[in-house]
């Protein structure tokens, strides 16, 4: 009875294992680059799906919100504040409005003018906040009754900041992906470079097989199932430093305000476990071309 595919690559052949060297150049290339490339690929992954997380945090957040500046003479910034507050507490589409104090306006200003920043000294304009409810909020109108009733007051809806920060993160992602993909092609070539190196190194027992009635694909078993389970190897132990390395990146915590870790969240972590396995079907199907692609060269 015939094995499964698989189960048969592990069980493998004593000697047909004869066949290819089980140390030298072409065992310890292969180890490195699986265990460098499979390295490299978690670093990628935890790169797509932070800025993945990161998309959608700034999305959400600048999204649901918008900001009023009121820009008037001192003694009319009151007035004009509590016409702006009337004025969104009857606008569709507006779930909220306050005005920020003057301690919550210093904490905005202190990452650049530091906390001793004399705010009530200073003509700042004051900033309200507004809060969306169900989405239906129209800038475009809002700022037409502003215009009439609140002439200092501009609004800023966060549209021209949210586009370029969610493109930008959502391009990080598919950089993440790409260079996952372009790791997998040089994974693969390597490895095809090593098992090529591997074939010709063992020429004439390759000869010898032949004569007493090995066909190509029994001798190519034999490579692709050591080549394989180097990849394998090579990339479990790349993979297991690499989330080790990730998992002590410091957090960027609440301190860091928009910012988020490069790490794995919940879930997450179960995707850095399928890059030992991407590297051993990558190494399976490299050596296996390579293996009869040059054996029926040497016909």
């Amino acid at each position: 009875m015939k094995l499964p595919a698989f189960a048969s690559l592990l069980a493998g052949d004593t000697n047909a294992d004869r066949v290819v060297p089980p140390t030298g150049v072409s065992a310890r290339l292969t180890l490195l680059v699986s265990g460098a490339m499979a390295f490299l690929a978690v670093f990628a992954l935890a790169l797509s799906l932070a800025s993945g997380r990161l998309a959608t945090r700034w999305g959400d957040e600048l999204a649901n919100g918008a900001t009023l500046r009121i820009s008037a003479p001192a003694d009319q910034v009151a007035a004009q504040t509590q016409a702006a507050l009337r004025v969104l507490d009857t606008t569709p589409g507006v779930g909220a409005a306050r005005a920020l104090s003057q301690d919550e306006q210093r904490a905005l200003l202190e990452p650049w003018f530091g906390p001793d920043l004399p705010v009530e000294d200073l003509p700042i304009p004051q900033l309200i906040e507004i809060i969306e409810s169900d989405g239906s909020f129209d800038p475009a109108g809002l700022r037409l009754r502003l215009a009439a009733e609140v002439p200092g007051a501009v609004l800023d809806d966060h549209a021209r900041w949210r586009r370029p920060l969610v493109q930008a993160a959502s391009r990080l992602k598919l950089l993440g992906l790409v260079s996952i993909g372009l790791i997998t092609l040089a994974t693969a070539a390597m490895i095809t470079l090593a098992a090529n190196a591997a074939l010709s190194a063992n020429a004439q027992v390759i000869a010898v097989l032949r004569l007493v009635g090995a066909t190509d694909r029994y001798i190519a078993r034999a490579f692709v199932r050591r080549f394989t389970l180097r990849a394998l190897t090579g990339a479990a132990v790349g993979t297991a430093l690499a989330m080790i390395a990730v998992a002590l990146l410091p957090d960027a915590g609440e301190t860091a305000g928009f910012l988020t870790g490069l790490s794995f969240v919940g879930p997450h972590w179960i995707w850095p476990l399928m890059v030992p396995l991407l590297a051993a079907i990558v190494a399976f199907v490299a050596t296996r071309t390579a293996a009869l692609r040059m054996l029926g060269g040497l016909s």
